[in-house]
C-alpha cells in the first residue's frame, strides 16, 4: 500500500460510516417525525432552527430548506437569542433545537424562555434524556448510529443525520402542502437553479393531518 492509498483509505472509511449512518436513519425513523411534521403544518405562528457548534451550522442549513422549500423559517443563534434576539419568539411559534448532547447551559436556557413566551420546543437529538429532552415538547431522537463521530466526540456524522431528518420533513411538508417548482424557482433567481428553463414533474401530494400546538400538549398526538 502507497502513501496516497493509506490516505485514501482513512478518508473512504469516514466516509463509509457517516453515509451508514444516514442510510440507517431511513430505519430508524418513528412516530416522533410525523408528529414534528404534523406539527409544523399546523403552526399558526414562526418556525426557528437553533443550535450551537456544529449543531448551530446545521440549524441555519436546515433553516434555508425549510424556506426553500415552501415552509417559512427563521434561523435563530443560541447565544444571540440570549441577549435579546429571543425577543422575536412569541405565542404559536415552533423552536426546533439540535443537540447532539442536550447538555448545554445556553441550549437549554434558550428552551425555557421560548416556552415562557408561548413557543412550542422540538428537540432534535442524539441523545434521548438529557434536561433539553425533559423540557421539550416533543423529542426526535436521531444519530445514534457507533462510530459515525469521529472519537465518538467530534459531531461530524450525527450531524450529518439531523440535517438528512430535516431534508427529510423538509420534502414531506413541501409536497403536504403542494408547493410548487415554479414557487421555488421563483423564490430562488439567483445561480443555477434561476438559470434552469424547465422544471421537474411536480410532487405527488401527500396526506398530513396538521397539528396544534396545544393539542400536542394535552397528549393527543401520544
Amino acid at each position: 500500500m502507497t502513501e496516497h492509498d493509506g490516505i485514501l483509505a482513512v478518508a473512504r472509511e469516514r466516509i463509509a460510516l457517516e453515509a451508514n449512518g444516514i442510510a440507517m436513519l431511513a430505519d430508524e425513523l418513528d412516530e416522533s417525525t410525523v408528529t414534528a411534521a404534523r406539527l409544523i403544518l399546523g403552526c399558526t405562528g414562526k418556525l426557528f432552527v437553533s443550535g450551537s457548534g456544529t449543531s448551530g451550522t446545521i440549524a441555519r442549513r436546515m433553516a434555508h430548506i425549510f424556506a426553500v422549500t415552501g415552509t417559512p423559517a427563521i434561523f435563530l443563534p443560541a447565544m444571540d437569542a440570549l441577549h435579546g434576539t429571543l425577543g422575536v419568539v412569541t405565542t404559536g411559534d415552533i423552536l426546533i433545537v439540535i443537540s447532539k448532547g442536550g447538555g448545554s447551559d445556553e441550549i437549554n436556557d434558550l428552551v425555557t424562555r421560548a416556552q415562557d413566551r408561548g413557543a412550542a420546543v422540538i428537540a432534535l437529538t442524539v441523545t434521548p434524556d438529557t434536561p433539553m429532552t425533559r423540557k421539550a415538547d416533543l423529542t426526535v431522537v436521531a444519530g445514534r448510529t457507533p462510530d459515525v463521530d469521529l472519537g465518538g466526540m467530534i459531531a461530524m456524522g450525527s450531524t450529518l443525520i439531523h440535517a438528512a431528518w430535516g431534508d427529510a420533513v423538509a420534502t414531506v411538508l413541501m409536497q403536504a402542502r403542494g408547493y410548487s417548482w415554479g414557487a421555488v424557482h421563483h423564490t430562488h433567481p439567483g445561480g443555477a437553479v434561476g438559470a434552469q428553463t424547465s422544471l421537474p414533474e411536480a410532487l405527488p401530494g401527500v396526506r398530513l393531518e396538521p397539528l396544534s400546538i396545544d393539542a400536542l400538549r394535552v397528549g393527543v398526538s401520544r
